[in-house]
C-alpha cells in the first residue's frame, strides 16, 4: 500500500509541483483545501481532495479538521504550501509521533513572518538587513527624514499594505490594531528565493526575479545565478538552524551587497524551478540527499494571469502590450504537463472563486488568493473564533 502525504492547500501551482513529485515517487497524495474546487483537484497526481474550514473562520477548527484528515487518511507526512504554513506549524501538538509535519516550531515560524522580529533575528546572525523601526517611533521618523522608506504591516503577504515613501514624506499614523514597520529603502534590484533546508544546511535554493507583475505579485519570473544572494541565504539558514521551506526577499545595492528585506517561512514561486522529484527525495531523506537540481526552464509564467495582464495592457498608455504578448507566447507555463493537462486547462473554472473575489475588490488574483488562509494578529488560537 502506498504511503500518504497530505498537502494543506491545493489552489496554487506550488502545490501542484509537490503533488506531482510525490505521485512520481509512488506516494498517495491527499489535499486539504477550503475551496470546493481547486487547481490540484484536477490533477491525476491527487488521489483525494478533502474540504476543511479556512483558518479565517477559526484557527482551532481548522487545525482540528486537518488532524481529522491525517487520521482518516493515514497520512505519514504533512506539508504546508503557502500562507497556511503559519497555522500548520501548530498542528504537531494535535498529532502523534507517527506523523511528520514539515514545519519548524510555531514560535520560530511566527518570528520569521513578523517583519520586525525577522530583522532582529538577522541582526543577531550577522547578515545585512536595512535599518528598520516601528511605525510611530522616533527612530522611524528619523529614517523617513533621511531618505526613502518602505512602510509595511508587521504581518502581511503578497505586498498587501506596502507603501514606498519619498524622502521627507509624512509617515502614516500608527494603528494599534495593525502594527507596521518603517524600513530604509534599498535602491537596487530585487530578488526572491525559495529554499529547502535541513538542520541549517541548504539542500536546494532557487533565486529568481519577477519579469511581469499583476499588482505587486510576480506572475512571470526567471531564475538567476547570484552568488552573493545565495551566500546570504546560506548564512541566514545556518544561523537559524532552519529545517523545511524558507524564502527571502532581498535587494542588492549598487555595490553588489544584498540586504534581506523580509522572510516568508514557506514556499514561494521559486519552487517551480526546483526539480520536483529531487525536491521530494530531499524532503524524505534530508540527511543524505544530493543537491536538488533545477528544472531545465529558466523562465516560467502563470499563463492565465499573464494573459489577463496582456489584455489589460492593450488599453493602458505605455502598457507594454507588444512585450507582454511576446512573453506570453514564448514562456512555458509553470503548471503545464502534457501527461497531466487538466490543471492548466481547467484553471479558469477551478479558480473561479478567487477570480470572482479579485474582480469584486478590483485587485490582482495574487492579492486575494490566500486571504482566507493568512495569519492575522489578534485572533485566538484556542477559542477558534476570528
Amino acid at each position: 500500500m502506498p504511503r500518504t502525504v497530505l498537502l494543506t492547500l491545493g489552489r496554487l501551482p506550488k502545490a501542484l509541483d509537490l503533488a506531482r513529485g510525490f505521485a512520481a515517487e509512488g506516494w498517495r497524495v491527499v489535499v486539504a483545501e477550503p475551496h470546493a474546487r481547486h487547481l490540484c483537484g484536477a490533477s491525476r497526481s491527487v488521489a483525494r481532495s478533502v474540504g476543511v474550514p479556512p483558518p479565517a473562520a477559526g484557527r482551532r477548527a481548522y487545525l482540528e479538521a486537518l488532524a481529522a484528515v491525517v487520521r482518516e487518511e493515514g497520512a505519514e507526512l504533512v506539508i504546508p504550501v503557502s500562507e497556511e504554513a503559519l497555522h500548520v506549524a501548530h498542528l504537531p501538538a494535535l498529532l502523534g509521533a507517527a506523523t511528520r509535519v514539515l514545519a519548524m516550531p510555531p514560535d520560530r515560524v511566527l518570528e520569521m513572518h513578523d517583519k520586525a522580529r525577522f530583522v532582529d533575528a538577522m541582526r543577531r546572525i550577522g547578515v545585512p538587513v536595512p535599518d528598520t523601526a516601528p511605525l510611530g517611533s522616533a527612530a522611524a521618523r528619523g529614517l523617513a527624514a533621511r531618505g526613502r522608506v518602505v512602510v509595511k504591516p508587521v504581518h502581511s503577504c503578497s505586498g498587501r499594505g506596502v507603501r514606498v515613501l519619498a524622502e521627507g514624506a509624512a509617515l502614516p499614523e500608527p494603528d494599534p490594531r495593525a502594527p507596521a514597520v518603517v524600513q530604509r529603502f534599498v535602491a537596487g534590484e530585487e530578488f526572491s528565493s525559495c529554499t529547502l533546508a535541513h538542520g541549517g544546511r541548504v539542500l536546494g535554493t532557487a533565486v529568481y526575479r519577477g519579469v511581469q507583475f499583476g499588482g505587486t505579485v510576480a506572475i512571470a519570473f526567471e531564475r538567476v545565478a547570484h552568488p552573493a544572494v545565495e551566500s546570504w541565504i546560506d548564512r541566514a539558514v545556518a544561523g537559524l538552524g532552519w529545517s523545511g521551506f524558507i524564502s527571502f526577499d532581498l535587494r542588492v545595492d549598487a555595490s553588489g551587497r544584498p540586504f534581506g528585506i523580509e522572510c516568508n517561512p514557506r514556499t514561494t514561486s521559486g519552487l517551480h524551478f526546483l526539480d520536483p522529484r529531487d525536491l521530494v527525495r530531499a524532503i524524505l531523506s534530508p540527511a543524505d540527499a544530493p543537491p536538488i537540481r533545477f528544472r531545465p526552464q529558466a523562465r516560467l509564467q502563470q499563463f492565465w494571469s499573464c494573459l489577463t495582464e496582456t489584455q489589460l495592457s492593450l488599453f493602458r498608455r505605455g502598457g507594454g502590450f507588444g512585450a507582454n504578448l511576446r512573453h506570453l507566447l514564448t514562456t512555458p507555463d509553470a503548471c503545464w504537463n502534457a501527461r497531466d493537462p487538466w490543471p492548466l486547462l481547467s484553471m479558469p473554472w477551478t479558480a473561479w472563486p478567487i477570480l470572482r473575489e479579485a474582480a469584486r475588490r478590483r485587485v490582482p488574483f495574487g492579492e486575494v488568493a490566500t486571504l482566507d488562509v493568512g495569519w492575522f494578529e489578534g485572533e485566538d488560537l484556542q477559542d477558534g473564533h476570528g
